[in-house]
């Protein structure tokens, strides 16, 4: 690290937050998906939380870095033969990208760890956007949202080997409730944001919304894989296209606050994942699923399942009584609990 930049974080340091997510239709974003399911206009939709990811940059020693982030064991390397294989090696790549050294990184998130909220994705957004404040000096205007998060993804899905999507990204620098289009023209703009519920009306959002930590990790590059495996080789391509549609139709129900019409899109959705890959609920999660379709609501894994997160949606009278009978299956597993659903309006902050 330069003496310019140590100077900086020595004299104060700097800190980043944004927010995880809650989604629907994800594995769209994927290019193996979105390229050859083109004409049927794939999207997918997601809430960011305020369960914020924060990442401070400390200093530390000359020609080290130093990661340390609950859930997970501290590590340090000297700056040249930091791993990206580690459990915090995309954060030791994104160093590396912006070839810093003398740094401690440091990441506090308000969200289990694994959780599969997008945890990974949103504190490699708040570095990227933490060096690029230190090194750029630029304000987050919406060119800059764009690049953190597509630099982000691409250092992820390096160091993960697997095809990544892109909307945790996105969630994570802009906030709010939205549908991603992806777009398949090349040169053009990979994505089409459209906003599916409005600032004003997201306290509102959350009263419709309930949110299961399961009590066990998830690691989804299993089931994405598998996801990959499956289409490439030509199985389930009927199922994915109706995937598509249902995404679709969920986003259009929301938009129009159609809780009940959404609620079946994202019952109808999940049912198609299960057929596909039945490991993408756990017990617990087969349970919470289970319940909030008997009490009138929709009820999805977040990311790619296999454990984390399980969200609901539904008219609000039909939340409040799903929300003790959640509460009661959670409490049969240690470490599983609700989690509180806050709405995030103003994405990445610096």
């Amino acid at each position: 690290m330069s003496n310019t930049l140590r100077d900086i974080i020595e004299q104060e340091p700097v800190t980043v937050s944004a927010p995880c997510r809650v989604d629907m239709g994800g594995t769209l974003d994927i290019d193996t998906f979105r390229f050859p399911l083109h004409q049927f206009s794939p999207c997918t939709f997601n809430i960011a939380l305020n369960l914020r990811t924060q990442v401070s940059l400390l200093p530390y020693r000359a020609g080290m870095v130093k990661v340390s982030s609950k859930g997970f064991k501290s590590a340090a390397y000297p700056f040249d033969r930091a791993p990206f294989d580690h459990p915090l090696g995309l954060m030791f790549a994104i160093a590396a990208y912006f070839s810093v050294e003398g740094v401690h990184i440091v990441i506090e998130s308000s969200s289990p760890p694994r959780s599969a909220l997008g945890g990974s994705s949103a504190a490699a957004v708040a570095l990227v956007a933490a060096f690029l404040k230190v090194t750029e000096k630029k304000p987050i205007t919406h060119y800059y949202r764009q690049k953190i998060a597509l630099l982000a993804h691409a250092l992820e899905g390096i160091v993960a080997g697997v095809p990544c999507g892109r909307q945790d990204q996105l969630a994570a620098v802009y906030g709010g409730v939205n549908a991603w289009h992806w777009q398949s023209n090349i040169g053009g703009s990979i994505y089409r944001k459209k906003i599916v519920v409005q600032r004003q009306y997201h306290n509102s959002l959350a009263q419709h919304l309930l949110l299961a930590y399961c009590g066990i990790p998830h690691q989804s590059k299993n089931i994405n894989s598998l996801w990959v495996k499956q289409f490439l080789s030509a199985q389930y391509r009927d199922q994915w296209i109706e995937i598509v549609l249902k995404t679709k139709k969920f986003v259009d129900a929301l938009s129009r606050k159609n809780y009940k019409e959404a609620a079946a899109a994202m019952n109808k959705e999940v049912a198609i994942r299960r057929q596909m890959t039945p490991d993408v609920l756990d017990n617990m999660g087969r349970d919470l699923v289970a319940s909030a379709i008997q009490h009138n609501c929709g009820a999805r894994f977040t990311g790619a399942g296999g454990g984390g997160c399980i969200w609901a949606l539904g008219e609000k009278a039909n939340i409040n009584r799903l929300a003790p009978v959640w509460q009661e299956l959670l409490a049969e597993r240690q470490g599983a609990e609700l989690l509180d659903v806050g709405i995030d309006s103003e994405g990445i902050k610096a």
